[in-house]
Order: C-alpha cells, then structure tokens, then sequence
C-alpha cells in the first residue's frame, strides 16, 4: 500500500521561483565575493563642496581614502536567502491554509468611498434609462450593420423590467 503525496496547485511554479530565487541569490554572492576594494579618494571642489569618487577630479587636490573591506561570506549570504525563501513559503501555506480571508476583510476607506461613488453612477444612469424607456413609445437595438432593429412588446417589457431590477440593485442601501 503506497501513500501518495498530495496534489499542491502551483507546486512546479513555486519550485521554478524557488530556483530563480537561489540561482540568483548565488549569482550575486559569486559576483560580490569577486569584486575586490578600489581605491576611493575624496576631494573638495571650488564651491567647498566634499566629493567622493574612484578617479580624482583633475584640478583639485585628492585625498586617498584607506577603506578596509571585508570578503564576502557565501555561506551567510545563502542561510540567508534560504531563511527568506523558507520564510515566504510558511507564509504562502498558511495563507492558504486559513482559506485567504482576505475577502472577509472590509475595504479600506477610500476604497469604500470609491465603491460607493461607481454606485451612485450606476444608479444615475439607470434611472435616466429607464426614464427613456418608459417614455419612449418603441425601444430598438442596433444590428451588426448599424441598422435599427425595433424590440416587439414583449422585448420591450423584458428591458424594461431588466433596468427596474438594475435601478433597484443599485439605487437601494
């Protein structure tokens, strides 16, 4: 009897970023245990102003800066990418796991505020819709050919009906 291991949605994409993640990660640990200390020099231009550069300005006197560095450690660096990796990865199941409550969360404010005005919109436009479609003696619709094509009574009734229900949708509290 084997016990097979569940089935994760975007388990193959999460190991593919998870790659990237390391691979650059590494990447940039090879490059900066490369990158060896230039010499830096400061220097102070007419205005009186302090500037720091690897090549002096050619009319100033420069003063060489002895700036100690320090190498790199690769094994910190990947304990860390890998604690950060792991860290996003608990964070993703645990979100998953507690059914994203984010639709349980109510909107920011302005969000509301922004809600609430499309709301009013809509509602304008409906009522200014069904307005016309209760005046209007005939409705019609426009075909692939831009030509008119006249709603029979009962179409008519049917859009009134639909605007009504939209009216009340998004004109009621």
């Amino acid at each position: 009897l084997a016990i097979q291991e569940p089935y994760l949605p975007g388990t193959s994409a999460m190991s593919a970023t998870i790659f990237r993640i390391l691979s650059v990660a590494l990447l940039s640990v090879m490059i900066a245990s490369t990158v060896t200390a230039g010499e830096i020099y400061k220097w102070m231009d007419a205005d009186g102003s302090v500037h720091y550069g690897d090549r002096p300005a050619d009319d100033a006197v420069a003063e060489r800066l002895d700036i100690q560095s320090q190498p790199t450690d690769p094994t910190r660096i990947a304990a860390i990418a890998q604690a950060r990796i792991d860290a996003r990865s608990q964070a993703r199941e645990q979100a998953a796991a507690a059914g994203d409550n984010a639709a349980d969360e109510k909107p920011s404010p302005a969000e509301q505020r922004r809600i609430a005005e499309e709301r009013a919109q809509k509602c304008t436009t409906y009522k200014e819709r069904l307005q016309s479609f209760l005046q209007s003696r005939r409705l019609y619709r426009e075909d692939a050919d831009g030509e008119r094509v006249y709603l029979d009574e009962q179409e008519t009734q049917a859009a009134r009906e639909n605007v009504q229900s939209k009216v009340e949708e998004y004109c009621s509290p």
